[in-house]
């Protein structure tokens, strides 16, 4: 005898046509039906098959869910009443197997109580049937089942593909990373010497970039008979750009190579003297505006010191003013400025002289000194950095620098800096004296 159930089913939806994969390839859920009445199992499987779904048939909880171990099940319909393992217990023991991907579990009962349906969902169920079944009402219910799950395979798929766009980049970070690791090794390569004594002077670097290569550059030459020149440079932004920048700006002021020295005139006899530092700085603002296609621009400062007499000539073009910080007490800031260079065709530059004494100290700094922040952005300024270089008055050389960086970084609160870092220390220590 056939059930009213399977009546309503049977009438209702004999005239559905098998529904096949749409145009882009997507299959239909593989349904599991698990009844332990074979009439229902096979009424149920049949509009599943004849809706284009492919179908297993389970004739008991326990049967079922040995079918859910070994093959991937995308929709369970069970019975809630079955003997052994009831539908409540199946979807329960279905929820706790390791799946790749989701599956909608909807379960056939006659209860209609709240609390029913409550624990029904507490055990993972997504949707119910009541009994008897009306064709009408589980097609839209497989059908919403099928919605769910497509929605989720989308999501899967776009999760994959953003995981594997995720992973090239890291892949990609990973190599730039790694180049900008050698990139630092050569940056701070263009600083051959770090420390070097001279007849009646002591030259110290420190350069410091923000993040793995920066923008600045520091240096000294041998600038002919008792002459050292010395040059600091801020390439305007951080980073690659700027990095290639002073590799490019560091063999304008080559130690190794003084014949492309921009900074050198090449006498009759062979040797070498320096330039007017203001003529040099009008070349390079002319070369870098006509031969660099950039928008970048630097501030430098440049000077020759006279290892005998302690002079120092200097043209300053945008860099911080210099300090001097005197053998007999104080600090003092000289300089007036200038335009930066690469940013003003034809723009001109001063000279200004400055004379040490034995014990007397020449300070080269970039900008990153005086405008290091706190935590709550105020800035170090030239009060500050006075007081700096008055409490690491008694250190000479290297150590010197290092105990600056040390009270830079207390002041920041931190041991980043928002920008490069570096400094020349010019040390004059000549025992013949002279007139400051």
């Amino acid at each position: 005898m056939v059930s009213r159930s399977s009546q309503n089913i049977a009438e209702e939806d004999s005239s559905e046509d098998t529904a096949a994969p749409d145009a882009a390839g997507y299959q239909r859920p593989r349904v599991l039906v698990a009844d332990d009445s074979r009439l229902q199992r096979h009424i149920l499987a049949t509009l599943l098959k004849r809706w284009g779904y492919e179908v297993i048939e389970a004739a008991s909880g326990s049967q079922a869910l040995a079918v859910c171990r070994e093959r991937p099940i995308d929709i369970v319909l069970s019975d809630w009443m079955m003997p052994g393992l009831n539908g409540l217990e199946f979807c329960r023991e279905f929820r706790a197997l390791e799946r790749n991907e989701y599956g909608y579990f909807i379960l056939l009962t006659s209860k209609s109580e709240k609390e029913e349906v409550a624990r029904g969902l507490d055990v993972g169920a997504d949707d119910f049937l009541s009994k008897p079944v009306n064709g009408g009402e589980l097609r839209a219910r497989i059908q919403a089942g099928e919605r769910i799950l497509r929605m989720e395979r989308e999501l899967q798929q776009k999760n994959r593909m953003v995981t594997d766009a995720f992973n090239q980049i890291r892949k990609l970070y990973d190599t730039i990373n790694r180049d900008l690791i050698e990139a630092r090794k050569l940056q701070q390569s263009l600083v051959r010497d770090r420390h070097k004594s001279f007849s009646g002077a002591d030259v110290s670097l420190l350069l410091r970039p923000s993040g793995h290569v920066g923008g600045d550059l520091v240096g000294f030459f041998p600038a002919g008979r008792k002459k050292v020149g010395l040059y600091a440079i801020d390439v305007s932004g951080h980073g690659i750009t700027s990095a290639l920048m002073t590799a490019r700006l560091a063999s304008s002021f080559s130690s190794v190579a003084p014949d492309q020295n921009l900074a050198l005139t090449q006498l009759k006899n062979g040797k070498y003297a320096p330039r007017p530092p203001s003529d040099v700085l009008v070349d390079l603002n002319r070369q870098v505006l006509k031969e660099l296609d950039t928008e970048n621009y630097f501030t430098l400062i440049l000077a020759f010191a006279d290892l005998e007499t302690g002079r120092v000539v200097l043209t300053q073009a945008g860099h911080p003013n210099p300090a001097v910080m005197r053998a007999r007490g104080g600090v003092e800031y000289f300089g007036n400025g200038g335009f930066p260079v690469g940013l003003i065709d034809q723009a001109t530059y001063d000279e200004f002289e400055i004379t040490l004494g034995p014990g007397d100290r020449l300070f080269l700094m970039s900008d990153g000194f005086a405008e290091c922040e706190n935590e709550t952005g105020e800035q170090l300024g030239e009060g500050g950095l006075v007081r700096m270089l008055e409490k690491s008055r008694s250190l000479r050389g290297e150590a010197f620098l290092e105990a600056l960086i040390w009270d830079l970084q207390e002041h920041a609160g931190n041991g980043d800096f928002a920008d490069d870092v570096s400094a020349v220390l010019f040390e004059y220590h000549h025992k013949s004296g002279c007139t400051k």
